[in-house]
C-alpha cells in the first residue's frame, strides 16, 4: 500500500508543477482535465502526509519514554498518535479503492409503479415526492424529462434529471424495488396491502460517453396523448426516438416543442445506453463470483416502507430504522451513508 500511496504522492507533486506552467494555463481543457485529477489526489496525499508525520512523531515519543521528567506527556502522545494511525490506515485503504468513473456525474432518476395498481402508482409518487425532499436538503437541482399520471393521481411513471455535486455517488445504491405495506386510503376493511415501485438511477450521459451514428437512430413525431394543456393533443409535438442496434426505445411528449421533447428523449436515450453498456460489463466480471455472493441484480427487492409498524428497511444491509413519516420528507441520509460504508466494505473484501 505504502508502494502505492508514494506513487500517487509523486504524481501530485507533477501536477502541481504542470499546473503552474503558462503553456498548460493557455489550454483551457487541459488544465480542467489536469485540476480535476489533482483534486482527485488531493484527500489521499493529504492522508499520507500525515501518516508519515505520525510515524516520525511516534519514534520520536518513543525515545522519550526514558525521560522521567516527559515520560508521561510522552506516553499520552503516543496513545494518541498510534490510535489515529491506526484510523488513517483505515481511510487510506478506502481512499485507494478503484473510484467509480461515474460518481462525480449527475443522474437520471426513473421511478415507475409496479404491481399493487393505483397502490403503487400513489407510491411511485411517495417515493418521487421523497427524493425530491432529499434533493432539496443537498441543494441540487431537479428537472422533469418526461411523466405520465394514473388516474387516481400517482405516478405511472416519471423521469428526471438531478444535478449538483457528486450525485450519483449518493444515490445510485436506491436503485432497485421499493415495496410498501400499509393500509390504502380506498380500503374499507383496514386490511394491509403490500405494493411494489421500481427505481432506477442512472448516471446522466454526456456525448463522449455514449456516441452512435444517426443512422442507428429512428425518430417518429406524433400527437401527445393522455391530458394536457391547449394545442398538447393536436399537434403532433410528442417525439418517439428508437435506438435500432439495441431497439431501445424512448417517448417525450410534456413540452408543446417538438424540439424541446426530441432533446429530453435525447438524453434519456444516452443515458439508458451508457447503463445498459455497463450492466453488461458488470455481467462479465460477476460471473465467477456470482455463485458465492447471489445475483445481486438490481431488481430484486432492496428496501420495504412498513406503515403499521412506522419501520423502513433495507434488506441488503439489514438497517431498521422508524419515522416513516420523515423518511418520506426526505430525511434518509443516515441510509444512504450506511449502504456507501457497506459497499465500500466490500469493495475492501473483494481486494483481499
Amino acid at each position: 500500500m505504502f508502494e502505492k500511496l508514494s506513487e500517487v504522492e509523486l504524481r501530485y507533486e507533477q501536477l502541481e508543477e504542470r499546473l503552474c506552467d503558462p503553456a498548460v494555463l493557455a489550454k483551457r481543457d487541459e488544465y480542467q482535465r489536469l485540476t480535476k485529477e489533482r483534486v482527485d489526489l488531493r484527500d489521499i496525499v493529504i492522508a499520507y502526509r500525515e501518516h508519515r508525520e505520525l510515524k516520525v512523531r511516534i519514534e520520536e515519543n518513543k525515545e522519550l519514554l526514558a525521560d522521567p521528567d516527559l515520560k508521561e506527556l510522552a506516553k499520552e502522545e503516543l496513545d494518541a498518535d498510534k490510535a489515529r494511525i491506526e484510523e488513517l490506515q483505515a481511510e487510506l485503504q478506502l481512499l485507494l479503492l478503484p473510484k467509480d468513473p461515474n460518481d462525480d456525474k449527475n443522474v437520471l432518476l426513473e421511478i415507475r409503479g409496479g404491481t399493487g395498481g393505483d397502490e403503487a402508482s400513489l407510491f411511485a409518487a411517495d417515493l418521487y415526492r421523497m427524493y425530491l425532499r432529499y434533493v432539496e436538503r443537498n441543494r441540487w437541482k431537479t428537472e422533469v424529462l418526461n411523466v405520465s399520471h394514473s388516474a387516481s393521481g400517482g405516478l405511472k411513471e416519471v423521469i428526471a434529471s438531478i444535478t449538483g455535486d457528486k450525485v450519483y455517488s449518493r444515490l445510485k445504491y436506491e436503485s432497485g424495488v421499493h415495496r410498501v405495506q400499509r393500509v390504502p386510503a380506498t380500503e374499507s376493511q383496514g386490511r394491509i396491502h403490500t405494493s411494489t415501485a421500481t427505481v432506477a438511477i442512472m448516471p446522466e450521459a454526456e456525448e463522449v460517453d455514449v456516441k452512435f451514428e444517426d443512422k442507428e437512430i429512428k425518430i417518429d413525431v406524433m400527437r401527445a396523448g393522455g391530458p394536457g394543456g391547449q394545442s398538447v393533443n393536436t399537434t403532433d409535438s410528442a417525439v418517439r426516438v428508437t435506438h435500432l442496434p439495441s431497439q431501445l426505445v424512448v417517448i417525450c411528449q410534456d413540452e408543446k416543442s417538438q424540439h424541446k421533447n426530441k432533446a429530453k428523449a435525447m438524453r434519456i436515450l444516452r443515458s439508458r445506453l451508457l447503463k445498459k453498456k455497463q450492466a453488461e460489463q458488470d455481467e462479465e466480471r460477476a460471473d465467477q463470483r456470482r455463485a458465492q455472493i447471489g445475483s445481486g441484480e438490481r431488481s430484486e427487492k432492496i428496501r420495504t416502507y412498513n406503515f403499521p409498524q412506522d419501520r423502513l428497511t433495507d434488506h441488503r444491509i439489514g438497517m431498521t430504522r422508524h419515522n416513516l413519516t420523515g423518511v418520506l420528507d426526505g430525511e434518509f441520509q443516515d441510509v444512504v451513508d450506511a449502504l456507501r460504508a457497506h459497499f465500500r466494505a466490500e469493495a475492501l473484501k473483494a481486494q483481499e
